[in-house]
């Protein structure tokens, strides 16, 4: 947690910022700790630990805005710090735009805990975060002669942040967070090597211990085994949860307000409009307790709270932040998602995989682009081919590509499958009539 001591450092930053000539100014205390293992063949390859303290102070002067940070929080050199700052700040150019939120939308508190931190991870010992990362290192080793080299990592973070501002804000969070990876690689058919992982994450360390994350990532190589083009062509395409947010983070970029401002966004001037398939419902929930993504105020301090993002195809809200508001003279909203839960459906991804007659499964991404002003995709991917119901081989090296707006239209079914890992919800995703490239 941040102490007391920060806190009236905080405040006194603050204080001394508006003394020396700032019109207002927001201040932010963060510190922390995190720590990294990683595992190679059952050895320890590397490891990680830091713990650090930052102020980050913002100063709006003469129509004008500087944002600097430090980690040295000592007074005397703060007083020299933000006097710099501030004359700094006065040679850049006006911008009016830079203001802070209106303070009747700041988070004022007296909510219930989000329990986002784990109360024994300051007790935790180096010998258990090495024991865990060898645990999944040691699922994949001596498990199959074709196997090269089996990777684990293991890292975890603890976050505290503070932030007050001159016009009445004061908000603090503490959280922690728990990741375990898994990676493979095997001896294919001539010079192939496939290589595949798993990973899972937890805000809290005993929730982290109980999955068979080296066991899945040696399991996903294995089906990889034997890989080849298909033939190009149309095809239905399911997309798994570990893949499916790829396909929602181009939407999602096209919402925020330093796109809409820049006229960089394929859903520019959509608000209300029906843009995305009718069976296309996404929701910002917030406030979910123990879970990764869960906050009460954005960065700038301003309060959450449950919202529609798209409700049956219609787009409901842009994520615009105070900047972006005052430059686009419209009503801001928050500066990005929290916790996105994409309305499910009743199948999970074995059995979308029995209703498909002819399709790709794919499981991977690798490389290409979509384009933030039109919309059009193209991706590398991997994964299975889909004949009568069942997978029949795995497939590579091939394209698929498209326009957003006309996939999401043709959005098909949503699986029931999300990873609790993610603060983004989204499931296994069945698409008709998707264009794919390959023999």
């Amino acid at each position: 947690m941040i102490t007391q001591e920060q806190k009236k450092l905080a405040q006194w930053a603050l204080d001394f910022a508006l003394k020396n000539g700032c019109q207002s100014s927001r201040v932010v205390i963060a510190s922390g700790t995190n720590s990294a293992f990683e595992i190679r063949e059952m050895k320890v390859d590397r490891l990680r630990q830091a713990s650090e303290s930052s102020m980050r102070i913002q100063i709006f002067v003469d129509g004008r805005y500087g944002s600097f940070s430090t980690n040295r929080l000592n007074k005397k050199e703060l007083e020299g710090f933000i006097r710099n700052g501030i004359e700094s700040t006065r040679f850049l150019a006006e911008d009016k735009a830079r203001t802070l939120p209106a303070p009747e939308r700041y988070y004022k508190g007296g909510q219930a805990d989000l329990q986002q931190r784990d109360p024994v991870f300051d007790s935790l010992q180096p010998d258990d975060k090495v024991k865990l990362a060898m645990n999944v290192c040691e699922e994949m080793t001596d498990k199959d002669p074709r196997v090269i080299s089996p990777y684990a990592s293991f890292s975890d973070e603890l976050n505290n942040r503070y932030i007050i501002a001159s016009n009445g804000l004061e908000v603090e969070s503490s959280r922690t967070v728990f990741f375990l990876e898994a990676s493979v690689s095997m001896k294919g058919e001539g010079d192939a090597r496939p290589e595949s992982y798993w990973y899972d994450g937890s805000l809290f360390f005993d929730t982290l211990q109980k999955k068979d994350i080296g066991t899945k990532a040696l399991e996903r190589t294995i089906k990889k085994l034997g890989q080849k083009k298909t033939a190009s062509g149309k095809y239905r395409m399911l997309v798994d949860n570990l893949n499916s947010s790829n396909l929602v983070s181009p939407i999602i970029r096209a919402l925020y307000g330093s796109s809409i401002q820049q006229k960089d966004s394929f859903l520019l001037d959509k608000l209300g409009q029906k843009v995305l398939g009718d069976n296309v419902t996404l929701i910002d929930d917030p406030h979910r307790l123990k879970t990764i993504g869960a906050r009460y105020f954005d960065g700038e301090g301003v309060a959450t709270k449950k919202m529609p993002v798209f409700e049956n195809g219609v787009l409901k809200t842009y994520y615009i932040d105070t900047y972006y508001a005052n430059k686009l003279e419209t009503e801001p909203t928050v500066d990005s998602p929290s916790i996105l839960q994409f309305q499910l459906g009743s199948k999970n991804a074995q059995e979308l995989i029995a209703g498909v007659d002819k399709g790709i499964f794919v499981t991977g991404f690798n490389g290409g682009n979509s384009n933030s002003s039109t919309g059009d995709f193209s991706y590398g991917i991997e994964g299975f081919l889909i004949e009568k119901g069942e997978l029949v081989r795995p497939v590579n090296e091939m394209n698929v590509t498209g326009n957003m707006l006309t996939l999401w239209n043709n959005l098909a079914e949503a699986g029931n499958d999300p990873r609790e890992t993610n603060s983004w919800k989204i499931p296994s995703l069945l698409f008709n009539d998707v264009d794919f490239s390959g023999l």
